[in-house]
């Protein structure tokens, strides 16, 4: 079986860079479909299963806080192995979750099983990253490959809504099942494809066990409000991490790579980025169909106009940065989103709609114009045989994001009176923080058209 035996290829002549072009689209867009179809089955998976907010909140945020937890063992299992091997093995993982999520009797049963795809999930993201890196060597051609990969996940994200919102409208157990047909795909073109340059170091196990306590420990405490002790067992295990990747001989994250300037911005641009991109459409899913009456089916139409511009626009933010620098789309775009979240908080209660829905443009239209150009920053600041572990870490603070800003989107509104007043304060703070990394980004001027190079430990630059 093809996901089972990744190794087995054809011919070099016959290895082109469409293929792993194609293999990486499909990849990210499999694990960002899901996201978004989920999202909208919320609603009709509480009634169904039963469970408060919070539970709902696990549902999506089990996903990912394994997704961001294992990225950084997914970057350094792809530079061991391949990037091949590790796509495939990642891929396998994922759908048998699905079909266990469909099957899921209940609620505790679904999210573990929605753990399990994050590992999956995982170990797919990084990997196609350095598919692409092995596949077009000049920074160009890749920066379009980027681009391309991107919109693979744009139009996941525009399809995800109306398609899970339809077929919630029959079962929402149908959502998972729809992974099947594109990871068989993904594992027959897979066998067309170049690998990525491996090198051999040990796991770094301590580092790895103390990030998966470390977010886990966070998540929980902002969801379930228990008291400091997560909060405390998660700054103990973040301390522990980080001395295991200072003092370790083969460490996950090589701290190096935080000494430009470049890289650590771009890392909190991604941060952020996801954050308000996953809580606004976490709770609006919510607001649309609990707070004003709409359908499954009506949620996901509303989302459309973001979610499908960002699939139009993704291309164009690739050639913005190459003609005027990436300065333009990263910095533009982050403004654009804070627009965006402005916006919905200024909204009147009882505004339509669609005009709800127009405003909800610009947080997704920022995210297409910030996302490829970043990514391509991250990876041309390091090695080729490290586009793994750089794809990794760039992967884990966007899906950090992701899951903590769900968690904390989720815990304001339960701590307010009111589903408004909660939703209020989520997005203005979010719109602050992004106005922040956008003023940082032009002040320290870590955007310009160069690409900066970042040598690692004991590497030539």
């Amino acid at each position: 079986m093809t996901l089972l035996d990744p190794t087995t290829t054809r011919p070099v002549a016959a290895q082109r860079p469409r293929a792993s072009l194609a293999v990486a689209m499909l990849g990210f867009a499999v694990v960002t479909l899901d996201t978004q179809v989920v999202n909208v089955a919320l609603p009709d998976i509480a009634r169904d299963l039963g469970g408060r907010l919070s539970a709902l909140q696990w549902i999506v945020t089990g996903y990912t806080l394994m997704f961001s937890a294992l990225l950084l063992f997914a970057g350094t299992l792809s530079d061991r192995i391949g990037a091949r091997r590790t796509y495939g093995i990642g891929m396998l993982i994922f759908v048998v979750a699905s079909m266990v999520c469909g099957f899921a009797p209940g609620l505790g049963g679904l999210i573990a099983a929605r753990v399990v795809q994050g590992v999956g999930a995982a170990l797919v993201t990084p990997t196609s990253l350095a598919l692409i890196r092995a596949a077009y060597h000049d920074s160009k051609a890749r920066a379009r490959a980027i681009a391309y990969w991107a919109m693979g996940g744009s139009i996941a994200a525009a399809a995800g809504p109306v398609l899970g919102g339809a077929l919630t409208q029959l079962d929402w157990r149908l959502i998972f099942f729809l992974n099947l047909p594109v990871g068989l795909v993904a594992g027959l073109v897979l066998r067309g494809t170049a690998d990525s340059p491996r090198n051999v170091v040990p796991f770094d196990w301590t580092g790895q066990i103390a990030a998966v306590l470390a977010l886990g420990a966070l998540t929980y405490g902002i969801i379930e409000g228990a008291g400091v002790i997560p909060f405390v067992v998660a700054f103990l295990a973040g301390a522990i991490f980080l001395i295991a990747q200072a003092r370790g001989r083969h460490p996950m994250v090589p701290l190096d790579l935080f000494r430009s300037r470049t890289v650590s911005v771009a890392l909190a641009v991604g941060f952020l980025n996801m954050a308000g991109f996953y809580g606004v459409v976490f709770l609006q899913s919510l607001y649309f169909q609990q707070s004003r009456g709409a359908s499954p089916f009506v949620t996901g139409l509303l989302f459309l106009p973001m979610t499908g511009l960002v699939a139009l626009l993704s291309p164009v933010a690739a050639r913005t940065a190459a003609r005027f620098g990436p300065a333009v789309p990263i910095v533009g775009g982050q403004l654009l989103m804070a627009a965006g979240l402005a916006g919905l908080v200024l909204l009147p209660a009882d505004a339509p709609l669609l005009l709800v829905a127009a405003v909800m443009v610009p947080v997704g239209v920022g995210g297409s114009f910030t996302v490829p150009p970043t990514t391509a920053l991250i990876l041309d600041s390091v090695p080729h045989h490290r586009a793994g572990t750089a794809g990794g870490v760039f992967n884990t603070f966007r899906q950090m994001g992701g899951s903590l800003g769900v968690a904390a989107f989720g815990a304001v509104v339960a701590s307010q009176a009111t589903f408004r007043s909660g939703l209020q304060i989520s997005l203005t703070v979010t719109a602050i923080l992004v106005l922040l990394t956008a003023g940082v980004s032009l002040v320290l001027r870590i955007t310009g058209r160069e690409t900066l190079s970042v040598p690692l430990s004991g590497e030539a630059p």
